[in-house]
């Protein structure tokens, strides 16, 4: 069960519902005329229902994959391919485009079977156009004349999942800067699992997130004060709504008529077929077991939003397990209708008339004041996916809503690179021009976007080569943007200069072509040094091109596509790219993996087509190579264009990249600042990472304080050890590198890793020839390399950052009394002479309020938050398992130093063992452990490092120790928690005395 809300008061009237949509008349289905049947095969638009076979996908998840019967053809004939291929004499002016059928090399004959046929459509974009749906393997669009009569659309029905559902990263988990499309994304992945769920809005105003927990046998909490916390509440199962005991039932709808909440309800599969069955406590009667063909939806229903009523999904339907609705009660209406599967069922249709079956359902809440939207199957069915985010919409009063505008942009990667045999052509140029104008009528402001490496210009046969030539001469017919001018991967120069040099050959091919260089767009090949970034390739992008816009699909991984986001670095706007099912070698769509059925699949409700659903801004990656042959790319979104406008009422647009990069980040704000992960993690990034980098060199630990606990002290007696190595020295911050939690990290993770050399330029940790020997490290046996910087404890980002790219270090942390911490960073201060801390007393610096000061605010804040131990600890083990997790106390740092360090040498694993009481010497001086030079000569740390201190005052002592009361027993319980962690004796006394 799904919650989703916006806070309501009880006493509001129902919020008018957003179901403003843009729905057209029903247009009418009809065939596909043939034109030149000499030289066309006719394709079949029309369904033939008598040849569909419902079949089920693997991996587990149906869908209804419809084949069409051909007529054999004799034996040793060989059957064309089908070609979307423009003729010579296409008339451009008319802006019509003939796709005929080519055979690449094989004999040519009669186009028979699967995936053969041919595509007709107007230029101009006017007449009406009518969209089906059919059990046939072609796709075909006619038009007579020159685009003033009607155009039909054909399409296979078969369904895909389109996206796997990762639900594990989802659920009980509290997101911040989420937008409506990341919320209904996560919506749709969670309502595939088999439990019970809410989902609520943390901020209903701005609607910037959302929560989704999971609940056993009783409800959640449902209000806040007068407010409701759930606004939408989905149920995978029917069932456990329809069975809940009576307390629960009644409760949840005393709050859904409270604060007008809808449900929204699946019938989940079962063994038992049930016939007529009245669902409990409703007049209402299902059907199940059921196989159906041809849905087709209510043009009058409310509910619908995004989705365009008017057309059918031809076809079979994916499973053999649905469920019909029977009701004789005005509070419900059909959202979707379907019609029995007659070629299952075939002495049940004899001599009968076929009615609608209603598959989704619409509650209008006459009955008992609820409204509810009810499916008779999963998300299985490509349809079911769009009518459930308007159900979300419908029930949330619009608040749990898609935006209607989406924008494409096309890329055409390696213009003028490819072998012989696969470059563009005259009439392949010809046909890329008129499919532009094609799309441009359906999508205003579309243009192809192409991408050059000048070095390969003339490197075709003769007519390749003049299509080099006739694309130049349409230029300004398309966008431009620069790949590398020999197609070469820039994480592979270590060399600035080297790298601009290549970058300005393309620049002068450009200016001598005339090609225009300010785009501000650059596209890396393989997306190389985008993600992981090379630093020199965002410097060179710079320098000569002037970017301010790049695309990847490799931020943060490749799969799943739907997680993919963009980010900001050096200026440069890196943004999602998706993948269309094309690459480069992608040219016939007999090779086309899965065939046509497959490609078609994407299209009409497939992942192709849900990709556009759910992204407001779509960047594709194509390839020149499909464009030529059987140009599969100039198919492929033709299609799907239609295909979104027949049964969307998306409003489709197109921008150059710096717009669309700018909108991106308007709409997703929380994706500015990049998180770098680890290459060696991703078998892709690796393989486009620079060879100079190491993985090994990465911190295996990090220390991560807080400040004034005993760091520096622990950084010393590890570097005793001859088997662990520290980074080298900053000039700024010196032992700490301070990457995770400051503007360092905007630097890059060539920056960091540069502080962690690997092999021969690793230096060794401090010694002395006069001390006792550390163990013998042998030649190029590996460091284990760690990191210290006591400000990451309490850094609110860090160990979300740590975690991506050090996902299985180490984490080390000291406490002492947060009260002696607190006044320790104040004498700090005041003895490297801050202003604030020399002209304010303690006391007055841990009272300050509010509006003092900025300057008194950070100072008290730097004293008193990181001491808030349990809360920050709490933040790293969400993202650390507690057994990488090691707490010293810090009381036995300083008095026990020798069996601290041998617990943390274990705790590490690290060989071998070094005996610290050879090491470690007290030093009376001091008042703490030095390490032990000689026998009477100690090396201890600096005259910063033991201070003494004149003693707290009283009043402030009691102070703090009421403050850290909460925290310090919040501790207790987390150590007790976390298990075989004794509760230091420091703490013990802080909650005594506190008490």
């Amino acid at each position: 069960m799904t919650i989703s809300s916006g806070e309501t008061t009880a006493t509001a009237t129902a919020t008018a519902r957003a179901t403003a949509t843009a729905r057209g008349a029903t247009t009418n289905i009809h065939h596909a005329t043939a034109i030149n049947r000499n030289k066309y095969e006719k394709l079949i638009t029309k369904p033939r229902s008598q040849d569909a076979i419902a079949e089920t996908e693997t991996n587990g998840s149906a869908s209804a994959t419809a084949t069409a019967t051909a007529t054999p053809a004799p034996i040793g004939a060989t059957t064309d391919r089908t070609m979307l291929l423009p003729l010579e004499d296409t008339n451009a002016a008319a802006g019509i485009v003939t796709y005929k059928q080519k055979s690449n090399g094989s004999a040519s004959g009669s186009a028979s079977g699967h995936g053969n046929g041919h595509i007709n459509s107007s230029g101009s974009g006017s007449g009406s156009t009518s969209c089906s749906t059919s059990s046939s393997t072609s796709i075909g669009i006619s038009s007579s004349g020159s685009g003033s009569g009607g155009s039909h659309l054909g399409a296979g029905s078969s369904y895909s999942m389109g996206w796997t559902c990762h639900c594990c990263n989802l659920i009980a988990r509290r997101c911040f800067g989420i937008n409506v499309r990341r919320c209904v994304l996560a919506l749709l992945a969670i309502t595939m699992v088999t439990i019970f769920y809410y989902t609520h809005y943390v901020d209903t105003d701005v609607f910037n997130g959302y929560k989704i927990e999971v609940a056993g046998k009783s409800l959640p909490v449902l209000t806040n004060l007068d407010k409701g916390r759930y606004g939408v509440i989905v149920f995978e199962n029917l069932d456990k709504y329809l069975n809940m005991d009576k307390w629960n039932r009644e409760l949840l709808d005393k709050y859904c008529r409270e604060y007008d909440v809808g449900i929204v309800g699946f019938l989940s599969p079962s063994e038992e077929t049930l016939v007529g069955a009245q669902l409990r406590d409703f007049p209402l009667f299902v059907n199940t077991n059921l196989r159906l063909r041809d849905a087709s939806l209510n043009p009058g229903s409310s509910v619908l939003r995004l989705t365009r009523a008017g057309e059918t999904a031809w076809g079979a339907l994916p499973g053999d397990d649905w469920a019909v609705f029977q009701h004789n009660h005005s509070t419900y209406e059909p959202v979707e209708w379907a019609q029995r599967n007659t070629n299952e069922y075939p002495a049940d249709s004899v001599g009968q008339v076929q009615l609608p079956l209603t598959t989704v359902l619409q509650d209008r809440g006459h009955l008992d004041g609820i409204q509810r939207v009810l499916f008779g199957s999963s998300l299985r069915f490509w349809l079911h996916r769009l009518v459930f985010l308007d159900s979300l919409s419908y029930l949330s009063h619009g608040q749990l809503s898609l935006n209607l505008e989406r924008m494409i942009l096309v890329d055409i990667d390696d213009i003028f690179v490819g072998e012989k045999g696969t470059r563009l052509r005259p009439d392949d140029v010809r046909a890329l021009v008129a499919t532009q104008k094609n799309i441009a009528a359906m999508v205003p402001g579309f243009k192809f976007n192409l991408g050059f490496s000048g070095k390969y210009y003339h490197h075709g046969t003769r007519e390749e080569n003049l299509g080099d030539d006739f694309l130049l001469q349409n230029v300004q017919e398309f966008n431009w943007f620069s790949h590398m001018w020999k197609h070469q991967q820039p994480h592979l120069y270590d060399n600035l200069t080297l790298l601009m040099a290549e970058m300005h050959l393309n620049y002068a091919f450009a200016v001598d072509h005339n090609i225009p260089t300010s785009s501000g767009y650059s596209i890396s090949p393989h997306h190389s040094g985008v993600y992981p970034a090379h630093e020199l390739l965002y410097v060179a992008w710079k320098k000569v091109w002037n970017v301010k816009v790049t695309s990847t699909e490799e931020y943060p991984h490749l799969r799943p596509a739907r997680l993919r986001r963009g980010f900001i670095h050096r200026n440069i706007m890196v943004l999602p790219r998706q993948t269309c099912g094309l690459f480069t070698h992608t040219m016939y769509i007999d090779r086309y993996p899965g065939g046509r059925d497959k490609l078609d699949e994407s299209i009409q409700g497939g992942e192709l087509f849900q990709t556009i659903v759910y992204n407001p801004i779509n960047i594709f990656m194509t390839h020149m190579s499909n464009y030529g042959s059987d140009r599969l790319a100039l198919y492929t979104f033709q299609s799907v264009i239609k295909f979104l406008q027949c049964w969307t009422n998306l409003k489709l647009a197109s921008a150059p990249p710096i717009q669309l990069a700018e909108m991106y980040f308007q709409l997703h704000p929380e994706e500015v600042d990049p998180v770098w992960g680890n290459p060696c993690d991703d078998a892709r990034h690796k393989k486009i990472w620079s060879k100079t980098k190491n993985c090994d060199s990465l911190p295996k630990f990090l220390v991560i304080g807080p400040q004034k606990t005993g760091t520096t002290a622990l950084y010393t007696f590890l570097s005793m050890h001859g088997s662990i190595a520290s980074n080298i020295a900053s000039p700024d911050t010196f032992e700490e590198v301070q990457f995770f939690n400051g503007n360092n990290y905007y630097r890059g993770l060539d920056w960091y890793m540069d502080f962690f050399p690997s092999g021969e330029a690793l230096s060794l940790p401090p010694s002395n020839s006069s001390s006792p020997s550390p163990m013998p490290t042998q030649a190029g046996s590996p460091r284990y390399m760690f990191e210290k910087s006591a400000t990451y404890f309490d850094g609110e980002a860090v160990p979300k950052r740590t975690h991506a790219l050090l996902p299985h270090a180490k984490i080390v942390t000291i406490l002492i009394s947060p009260a002696k911490r607190a006044y320790s960073w104040y004498q700090h201060q005041r003895a490297h002479g801050d202003v604030i801390a020399n002209n304010y007393s303690f006391y007055q610096v841990i009272t300050a309020s509010d509006s003092a000061p900025r300057a008194l605010k950070d100072l008290r804040n730097r004293c008193l938050n990181p001491g808030k131990y349990a809360q920050h600890l709490e933040h790293w083990l969400a993202y650390y398992p507690a057994q990488q997790v090691h707490i010293i106390d810090g009381d036995q740092l300083r008095l026990n130093p020798i069996d601290v360090m041998n617990d943390l040498q274990r705790f590490l694993k690290v060989q071998p063992l070094l005996d610290y009481s050879n090491h470690l010497r007290y030093d009376v001086k001091k008042g703490f452990y030095c390490q032990a030079l000689n026998e009477k000569r100690n090396k201890c740390l600096g005259k910063s490092k033991g201070r003494q201190y004149p003693t707290m005052d009283e009043r402030s002592g009691k102070l703090l120790q009421r403050y850290y009361l909460n925290h310090n027993t919040a501790l207790v319980k987390l150590l007790k928690k976390l298990g075989s962690r004794p509760i230091p004796q420091w703490l013990k006394e802080d909650l005594s005395t506190g008490t």
